[in-house]
């Protein structure tokens, strides 16, 4: 269990020297000091093993685990018979140290055990649905149904609680860089964030309804428009959509902060010594990158890392060569250029000699991406190989080899296709030849700012343009911007922060004017009444002076899953739903009664039921 607080006192109850009723201590507070006293221990049984008749038991409670001993002369050892894995007990007994070769390095409590004099049972356990002892492999919904037996196993337990002393961590931290921590409403408006809203049905107002927040977006720009300056919250944050590995299907929490009178710069030099902290921290001798962090522009990424989200722990960049392509003898690459498509490169140092089934095996892993295939060439000592460099002259290998910066024994691989699509391949082809070639750097955190984000983007199912990040951003070049350019050149003052390949926030400096915000949204489809009355709060209150803002908001459970090395989110959330959104320990979503519903003016339409396979 987590071994932090694990030589804390439980505390006594009653008269001065009157033993506490459960504990004189806790599982994890005897040592060596101890020996030759007696102590009363409260936990639950993690194991019972018989030696010869000779009982141990593994006695374990949120500070660690003691040894408990009881032998066929010792007045509790009838009832330590009885004892199974889980049951919560009480012990009597006497600290003695353990027989010479049986001490445990790995426990704190290793050099002792308790002779147990009394124990009484507090609480039986049923058979256990899934194990406690032990670190099993058991189905994922299982685990969440029963998920307090599975919070009492020494990893999940220990992550949770490293995930307190985290978010503990960003806490103080935030506080001693002079920002003041606000509450924010929980039932708000709806808002256009870019994800469905949860609402919530409001009894007084018929058919009028609540939202969970996606985030306190407009509240933390109000607090700075009442002139409170920095804040901050440990947020809760609702949003209704699928489940992934990085992502909670309902509620998630991350650092919401937001200042007045700041560039970009300014919120970028707060937020990078706490987030620098946390992970130099916690992150237990990884190499951790300085501030001020590296800034790349979202065009520079697309382009050289295929993604907005670049694990910088690859060296590996991508680089364009569609020019060595345009009109050359490789029929399929030259005739898709003239159709609108780019050719992208990656080099693969090292990977020129591989054998063919080397090759093979990534253009299987393509197909299953979806591509074609993955097109190579090999370059070695005697000159470039392999099916395209048969089709392309010497000057147009050299323009590829200069452009990628390969030698004799590297190999380069190309993705065709229309810019966005080829951009997307690429990276996910450069993240698999860092794997493959094991070129992925370990032990370290590398952090990095992506900036100048597009302010709008198209939608091809719509046909609309839409906001590609934040609605209430400032458009680079303010309102000059939005009535002369082309929406889709326009920059914003947007940006995230990203670490190992993983998003951890989003922010922006905040569009703050009335007439920039109209235009801003009038671009996207809205008029000047639907600005004023579904924003209707934080657009009345920019006309009575508001100061330039800006923040970010990095994730709680992200940088926990970073710092604890796990992939999935939900080892790292106490209760999360399911990726199907429910939560199976307490039965949510769940049906509510007729009479409810009617007195919240709601009546169900609910879609056929679906017919069982094999039916027509």
């Amino acid at each position: 269990m987590a071994k932090a607080g694990a030589t804390a006192e439980a505390g006594s109850a009653g008269a001065k020297g009157a033993l506490h009723r459960y504990r004189s201590t806790t599982c994890g507070g005897l040592r060596a000091s101890d020996i030759g006293g007696t102590a009363r221990l409260s936990g639950w049984v993690h194991r019972v093993r018989d030696h010869g008749g000779v009982l141990f038991i593994d006695l374990r409670d949120h500070y660690g685990i003691t040894q408990v001993v009881a032998d066929p002369d010792s007045a509790a050892f009838k009832t330590a018979e009885t004892v199974r894995s889980e049951w919560v007990i009480r012990v009597d007994g006497k600290v003695r140290q353990r027989p010479e070769g049986t001490t445990n390095a790995d426990l704190a409590t290793g050099e002792i055990e308790v002779y147990a004099t009394e124990i009484e049972v507090l609480s039986a356990a049923k058979e256990l649905p899934v194990p406690v002892f032990g670190e099993p492999d058991y189905p994922e919904d299982l685990r969440l149904t029963y998920r307090f037996l599975d919070l009492r196993r020494e990893t999940l337990h220990g992550i949770i609680m490293k995930r307190l002393a985290i978010t503990r961590y960003i806490r103080e931290a935030m506080h001693d860089a002079g920002f003041n921590e606000f509450p924010t409403p929980i039932l708000t408006a709806s808002s256009p964030e870019g994800a469905r809203d949860f609402l919530v049905p409001s009894r007084i107002h018929a058919g009028k309804f609540y939202a969970l927040p996606q985030a306190p977006q407009q509240y933390k720009q109000l607090l700075m428009v009442s002139g409170f300056d920095r804040y901050f919250q440990i947020a809760p944050c609702f949003r209704d959509e699928d489940g992934r590995a990085d992502r909670s299907p309902g509620e998630f929490y991350q650092l919401d902060l937001e200042m007045s009178f700041v560039t970009q710069d300014d919120v970028f030099a707060a937020l990078e010594p706490v987030l620098n902290g946390v992970f130099q921290e916690f992150g237990e001798g990884k190499q951790v990158t300085p501030a001020p962090f590296p800034r790349i522009a979202y065009d520079d990424a697309m382009l050289k890392y295929g993604s907005d989200k670049p694990d910088l722990r690859n060296p590996l960049l991508i680089v364009d060569v569609t020019e060595a392509f345009r009109g050359s003898g490789f029929g399929l690459f030259a005739k898709s250029i003239e159709s609108g498509a780019v050719v992208r490169a990656i080099k693969a140092p090292g990977a020129g000699p591989k054998p063919r089934s080397f090759f093979d095996k990534l253009n299987e892993w393509a197909r299953s991406e979806g591509a074609g295939g993955l097109g190579y060439v090999q370059f070695e000592a005697d000159g470039a190989k392999g099916p395209i460099a048969k089709n392309l002259d010497a000057a147009r290998l050299e323009q590829i080899k200069s452009a990628t910066g390969a030698n004799a024994g590297d190999a380069v691989f190309f993705v065709c296709a229309k810019p966005a699509e080829a951009a997307t391949f690429a990276g996910k082809t450069r993240t698999r030849l860092g794997q493959e070639l094991d070129l992925i750097e370990k032990g370290a955190f590398k952090l990095c700012w992506i900036v100048d984000f597009p302010m709008f983007e198209f939608n091809p199912d719509t046909k609309k343009i839409e906001f590609s990040h934040n609605p209430f951003s400032m458009p680079q070049g303010g309102l000059e911007a939005l009535t002369t350019k082309d929406p889709l050149t326009i920059k914003a003052f947007q940006y995230d922060i990203v670490c190992n390949g993983v998003e951890l926030s989003s922010g922006a400096i905040r569009n703050h004017l009335p007439d920039v915000m109209v235009k801003a949204f009038e671009i996207c489809g809205y008029t000047r009444q639907d600005v004023e009355e579904r924003f209707a709060g934080l657009f009345n209150a920019f006309q009575f002076g508001a100061p330039p803002h800006g923040g970010s908001a990095p994730g709680i459970d992200r940088i926990v899953m970073l710092l604890a090395d796990e992939p999935n989110i939900r080892e790292v959330v106490a209760f999360p739903m399911n990726q199907q959104a429910q939560d199976l320990l307490m039965g949510a979503p769940a049906e509510v009664a007729p009479e409810r519903l009617k007195e919240l003016h709601i009546r169900l339409h609910l879609p056929p039921p679906k017919k069982p396979a094999g039916e027509g």
